[in-house]
């Protein structure tokens, strides 16, 4: 199998892909055209990006698979992959702690001002009055928007600072009762508290500090808007280290000037596809406002679990046909009815099943095959856009001795 890697990897990932029995092409360089080419020319059947996008015009080759190594997959024009059905996956929870690290430096940064300190200091000015000016964490109210991997790790962190948790997830408007103890936190009589509310504007309402930990989608794009950052309290600190596209810049610089809210961010619009190159973002300069370079995901930690979890998704793909993690497959299918075929495990069955299922013009959406001990018979479940007729069924019947019984469910 070949393995295209077109972003930094880890030679630990290299080394595993290739003791995998892949032949593998490693080129972090290639971007856009030159990628094209690369899918194209080198026959690549599975395809590993990290921060490249991946446009439909990179899938027209022998690409089967696509891994972005790491938990987002905004990069990957995922509507394309699917059309051509092309799996997508990812390795969710395996930065988690590494963003959540980022998550909490910066909070604690922005409570005790660590950058404008050591600013200063190089500047060979000494302030201590301005900068023993902190309110501290303890007792105070973190809100969390999303609670996914990174949130909880973030939460748990935060625990240990004495904070008091609020929190609004999309996966709770389905469970408003959740249990949290299931996540591993305890909520009954527990000091420092931790809470679910029923929407994000409840959340800001409360937070001292509001950090989001959601992914993005249509859902969830813009939301933080100039109504929710209205909601923040004068002073209160706002955090992202999910997707810029979450959250309306314009809005966050109206409420950094005019309540004095204060930011700290990993992500940002129109952010540089390259590692180095200019980047000039006027939010950036006004004071409160701290700005990483997109990193929350980079210790090296992360990269090696990252790496050995893409090693399985491609090393299991190979060896079963099956991919771990995969993003785009549908979790219901158009099918309407469901074929059962009970038969004698010989060649031919289901071919002269599915002939006659081409002839009537039903197409198949799903099949599975289940094999009976001793493999002398079988069920098969086909999954169909349509229904069959009395005498549909009596032609496959007929048309095969080794058809044992047929029943059609309606689904």
């Amino acid at each position: 199998m070949k393995v295209l890697v077109a972003d930094p990897f880890e030679q630990s990932g290299l080394a595993g892909l290739a003791a995998a029995g892949c032949e593998v092409m490693f080129d972090p360089a290639l971007k856009d055209a030159d990628l094209v080419e690369a899918i194209a020319t080198s026959g690549a059947e599975v395809l590993v990006v990290r921060s490249t996008q991946v446009t439909a015009a990179m899938m027209d080759g022998d690409l089967s698979l696509i891994v972005r190594a790491g938990a987002g997959y905004n990069t990957i024009d995922v509507g394309a992959a699917s059309a051509r059905g092309i799996y997508v996956s990812n390795c969710p929870g395996k930065n988690a702690i590494a963003v959540a690290e980022l998550a909490v430096g910066l909070i604690v940064s922005l409570d005790r001002r660590i950058p404008d300190n050591v600013a200063e200091l190089r500047a060979g000015r000494w302030d201590k009055k301005e900068f023993s000016r902190a309110r501290g964490l303890h007792g105070r109210t973190l809100g969390l928007l999303g609670f996914g991997n990174i949130a909880q790790e973030v939460a748990r962190r935060a625990q240990a600072f004495g904070m008091d948790i609020v929190i609004w997830s999309r996966r709770f408007e389905v469970d408003p009762g959740a249990d949290l103890a299931a996540y591993g936190f305890e909520t009954a009589g527990r000091r420092p508290t931790v809470e679910i509310v029923g929407t994000a504007g409840e959340v800001a309402d409360r937070a001292d500090v509001l950090s989001v930990h959601v992914a993005l989608g249509p859902e969830t794009r813009g939301l933080v808007d100039a109504a929710l950052l209205g909601r923040l309290r004068p002073g209160a600190s706002f955090i992202n280290t999910s997707r810029a596209e979450v959250v309306d810049h314009d809005a966050l610089a109206q409420v950094v000037r005019d309540r004095g809210i204060r930011v700290g961010l990993d992500v940002f619009p129109g952010e540089p596809t390259s590692g180095t190159a200019g980047f000039d973002l006027p939010l950036l300069q006004v004071p409160g406002v701290y700005g990483t370079h997109h990193i929350g995901a980079s210790t090296e930690q992360a990269q090696e679990a990252v790496a050995a979890e893409t090693v399985r998704i491609v090393r299991t793909y190979k060896e079963t046909g099956r991919v771990p993690n995969v993003v785009n497959l549908t979790h219901r299918t158009p099918a309407t009815h469901m074929l059962v075929v009970r038969h004698r495990n010989r060649p031919g069955v289901l071919a002269h099943v599915f002939d006659v299922l081409r002839a009537d013009g039903i197409n198949v959406l799903e099949t599975e095959n289940t094999i009976f001990e001793d493999a002398e018979a079988a069920v098969a479940r086909i999954n169909l856009d349509g229904p069959l007729s009395p005498a549909q069924l009596e032609s496959i019947r007929a048309g095969n001795e080794h058809v044992i019984s047929l029943q059609l469910v309606t689904l």
